[in-house]
């Protein structure tokens, strides 16, 4: 294809979103089964555009001053594609396939917006009832962390200790330009690209088939380092899900102990059970929604609690989630966070921990629920993760989000990774 029909494919998978109100996803996928003519290359290249013209859709828009699908494709290659009008003027011309270019009015309006103009929400990217949210979160520099969100993520990688190294992945990878990460331990990270770069398919590789890493934001990978689960001990993961936290547990535990993988969703849980064998993971025992927990009942060192939430971390790779979510989403993941923190708590232990994470940026989903849990429940109290950072990456790194060195946040802006929060709560003896 060329770049006209890339263009207008992109153009179309945004209008069939918006019309039939659908995640990028689905819709990518769906134009890919009805045009089947287009090759992987293309099919990456639309992608790259969609992911892109959604990842700034305000700004553009605003730009643009239109809402049109057409506009707010072409004003992001013009934004972030290195494009010109001139330029796509050019490769549209004689491709019967393509859209229209831009004409001399349209591009008259794109010339004589200034962005700074704009409410800060549009200039973050953000929709405008979370405005307020990033700004009790981060303060002054609430627009620059909004802003690091519609960046493009990398791929990172979670070397499995339990069947190899660091060195040996690297190694294996050294095509794709991997490299360690900056915080992780057992990270690699491959970075994103501009334009029509397309990332390397690192689940073809015989290392993801045998289980020697898995794909795994280093923010992800840090959190679960930050549990300090010990080998031997007993520990409840109580929203497994398909299991990314569970298996990087079991790695720092080295196959001692025992992981309790447990999730209310058997459909969330259902790739577990694949990436355990795969992983070579002897300590996880998978619970299903309807098993019987009692016995773990105040007998769990830690328990950890990966809380569903609105995702607002995670906007980098999900730019669509953005844009769907509402205040009333926000309502019901707070309600449901109150409830599994209140199912959770009674396994820890006399002297245990319960750990409280979130791919969430926004206070009301992060301390706002830790501290009024410690509230109605004063046999717990919040610990330093601060310390526990210090302690694992020292102070001379990139730092996360922290009002008093207990509760961290980490983000694309101060860790360049997704955005993690992370508590841990101690049961007094």
């Amino acid at each position: 294809m060329r770049l006209g029909g890339r263009v207008q494919a992109a153009i179309e998978v945004l209008d069939d979103m918006e019309t039939r109100h659908r995640p990028v996803a689905e819709a990518l996928k769906d134009w890919g089964r009805s045009h089947r003519f287009a090759g992987s290359g293309d099919r990456a290249a639309i992608g790259n555009i969609v992911y892109d013209s959604l990842r700034n859709r305000a700004s553009t828009r605003y730009l643009m001053d239109s809402d049109s699908a057409r506009k707010l494709v072409l004003g992001t290659l013009l934004r972030h594609w290195d494009f010109t009008a001139e330029k796509l003027r050019e490769a549209f011309e004689g491709d019967k396939f393509a859209p229209d270019a831009l004409d001399e009015k349209e591009q008259a309006s794109f010339a004589s917006r200034d962005l700074t103009n704009a409410p800060l929400y549009i200039q973050g990217d953000v929709p405008e009832w979370c405005a307020a949210s990033f700004e009790a979160n981060f303060s002054d520099d609430w627009l620059d962390e909004a802003k690091a969100m519609t960046k493009r993520p990398p791929v990172d990688l979670r070397v499995n200790t339990l069947k190899s190294t660091p060195e040996k992945i690297a190694r294996a990878l050294s095509k794709s330009g991997v490299k360690p990460t900056h915080l992780a331990r057992n990270g690699l990270r491959i970075a994103a690209g501009d334009g029509f770069y397309r990332q390397p398919n690192v689940q073809a590789e015989a290392g993801f088939q045998k289980g020697w890493f898995e794909i795994q934001d280093e923010g992800s990978q840090i959190v679960s380092d930050l549990i300090y689960a010990r080998p031997g001990e007993q520990v409840l993961d109580y929203c497994a899900g398909a299991g990314g936290k569970t298996l990087a547990l079991a790695a720092a535990m080295e196959n001692k102990g025992q992981i309790h993988a447990y999730d209310a969703d058997k459909h969330r849980l259902k790739p577990i059970y694949e990436r355990i064998k795969r992983a070579g993971t002897r300590n996880v025992q998978v619970h299903a929604p309807d098993d019987d927990l009692t016995a773990l009942v105040g007998n769990m060192d830690r328990v950890v609690v990966d809380a569903p939430c609105t995702g607002s971390g995670t906007w980098r790779r999900r730019p669509d989630a953005k844009w769907r979510l509402s205040e009333e989403n926000l309502s019901q993941r707070m309600q449901q966070q109150e409830e599994v923190l209140s199912q959770a708590s009674p396994f820890v232990r006399p002297g245990g921990y319960l750990v409280y994470i979130t791919c969430s940026v926004f206070p009301e989903e992060n301390e706002n629920q830790v501290y009024s849990f410690c509230e109605d429940n004063p046999e717990f109290e919040v610990l330093s993760a601060g310390e526990a950072w210090q302690e694992l990456y020292g102070t001379d790194k990139k730092q996360p989000w922290s009002s008093d060195m207990k509760c961290i946040t980490l983000t694309p802006a101060s860790t360049d990774t997704d955005g993690f929060f992370f508590a841990v709560l101690g049961l007094k003896n």
